[in-house]
């Protein structure tokens, strides 16, 4: 009997013990986000912005306009939530000076498979892109916001720029 007892209060102190202790990690990582959010904006992470960018097997992205600030750095990731292969529904992001002919450059980008769709003699008219994924992959690419100004982007993919095109804006 008193074995039973030592037992009973050693099992109620035990479990008194744990529901004063620290946040369980998943309660923590919550308040950690929480609090990472209100962060100022003058912490170095805060100057970097981060476009998801999804594009499936109907040949569109679920954006045509992104904006950002200029001087910041940009995260585009870009989820291909289609199911076909690259070799049959390939996709990139490809961001354009201004200026650039976009109907040349997707032209031009039908013969630069070995490439990512870049034409090699264009290389210079581009800002920034990701490599060419089939359907379940992502990638993505970080670079600095160029200046102020309205700039296309699309996917140089043979075909898909008609549908898969949009506007970054610079703020």
């Amino acid at each position: 009997m008193k074995k039973s007892i030592f037992l009973f209060l050693f099992m109620a102190m035990f479990f008194a013990a744990c529901q004063t202790s620290q946040p369980k990690p998943e309660e923590q990582a919550t308040t950690d986000t929480t609090q990472a959010e209100a962060q100022p904006a003058e912490t170095p992470a805060a100057n970097v912005t981060e476009v998801v960018l999804n594009a499936g097997d109907d040949m569109k992205y679920d954006k045509t306009e992104i904006k950002v600030k200029e001087g910041a750095t940009v995260k585009v990731t870009l989820n291909h939530t289609g199911k076909s292969p690259l070799a049959a529904m390939g996709h990139n992001f490809v961001l354009l000076k201004q200026g650039v002919d976009m109907e040349k450059f997707a032209t031009a980008a039908i013969k630069a498979q070995d490439n990512d769709y870049i034409p090699p003699s264009m290389t210079g008219d581009v800002i920034a892109h990701t490599t060419t994924i089939g359907g379940g992959e992502t990638t993505d690419v970080e670079f600095a916001a160029p200046p102020k100004g309205t700039y296309d982007f699309l996917c140089s993919f043979p075909g898909h720029h008609a549908t898969m095109k949009g506007k970054f804006i610079v703020e």
